[in-house]
């Protein structure tokens, strides 16, 4: 049984789980670095029996699986990943199975949508290659305390940022297409509509599943009703908005700039022009990366992979 880990980017899933408990005729290989799409993707995967995908790191749409003729089973890390076509895979005689994580990765996301806010309030890149360079307070530091954050999602992760921002005395506002007064409420914000929001909030936080009526919801009209001065963080997905609008307002100063952790092409190309712009905060889609986690992640496919083996396939996806 020939195994494929993918995108194990910091090298830890071969000591994460023990592999060797799967017994002498599995052989496991790890990918370090993402697999471009294409031949040389296709010819890697092709003579692999099991593949253990990281996220959405890499997609699986029905052209891919049909260039991987010995595929069995797909592990996918985490419990749902819309970058698998799972119909697909079930026609092509695939198991697709989830493996959770751990229980407080999903608060991690939400540590870094702050940890972007508040590099973009307080200058922190510009001031710390600023250091670098012998300089001394380069730019005016802005407080939070008494701004409007504007969260765009009020579950888990968008309620736990909500409170932060309580905490910080900023006057918090939500909104999404299902949000109802009483459940902001029960966070203790204040339910706004979307124009409202966009409108009026100096720091606009996302915390949106992707779906087909979530794509885009920051459109261009909505970035265009931001303040000169407000900021959008988004660690959830890059499809909730509109790249091409985003750009054309982070380049023209429409709006104060941008948190990313979340791109449309993911690793980020390193000629992207986005990577060169003075009012963004870029990190590499590291909301759900911690130790606990990835260790859950890679345990649980171990465990995935072999209940399959015995027959007993767990957390098997469909659609």
């Amino acid at each position: 049984m020939k195994i494929a880990v993918l995108d194990d980017y910091h090298g830890v899933a071969s000591t994460y789980a023990d592999w060797k408990t799967l017994g002498d005729d599995a052989q496991v290989t790890t990918f370090r670095h993402y697999l471009p799409e294409g031949p040389e993707r296709d010819a890697a995967l092709k003579p692999f029996d099991v593949i253990i995908a990281m996220r959405e790191r890499t997609p699986f749409p029905a052209s891919q699986i049909a260039a991987l003729p010995n595929l069995k089973l797909l592990v996918t890390t985490g419990l749902k990943n819309n970058s698998i076509d799972v119909p697909a895979c079930t026609a092509q005689g695939i198991t697709v199975c989830g493996s959770a994580g751990s229980a407080e990765a999903n608060l991690a996301t939400t540590e870094l949508a702050w940890t972007l806010l508040l590099a973009l309030f307080k200058n922190l890149p510009h001031e710390h290659e600023s250091m670098r360079r012998g300089q001394w307070q380069t730019r005016m530091p802005v407080p939070v305390h008494g701004k409007r954050l504007g969260v765009v999602g009020l579950g888990r992760l968008g309620a736990a940022m909500a409170r932060v921002g309580l905490a910080f005395g900023m006057d918090v506002v939500a909104w999404s297409a299902n949000l109802t007064d009483d459940k902001a409420a029960e966070v203790g914000v204040k339910r706004v509509e979307k124009n409202e929001l966009f409108a009026t909030s100096d720091a606009i936080s996302l915390h949106l599943v992707l779906s087909d009526r979530s794509r885009h919801v920051v459109d261009a009209a909505a970035i265009d009703a931001m303040k000169p001065t407000a900021f959008l963080v988004n660690t959830s997905r890059a499809g909730l908005v509109d790249n091409d609008a985003l750009m054309r307002a982070l380049t023209t100063q429409k709006i104060g700039g941008a948190g990313l952790d979340v791109f449309d092409r993911e690793p980020l190309p390193e000629d992207d022009p986005i990577r060169q712009l003075d009012n963004v905060v870029l990190t590499p889609h590291l909301g759900y990366v911690s130790e606990s986690n990835f260790r859950a992640f890679y345990q649980n496919a171990l465990a995935a992979v072999q209940a399959w083996k015995d027959g007993k396939p767990v957390n098997v996806l469909s659609k």
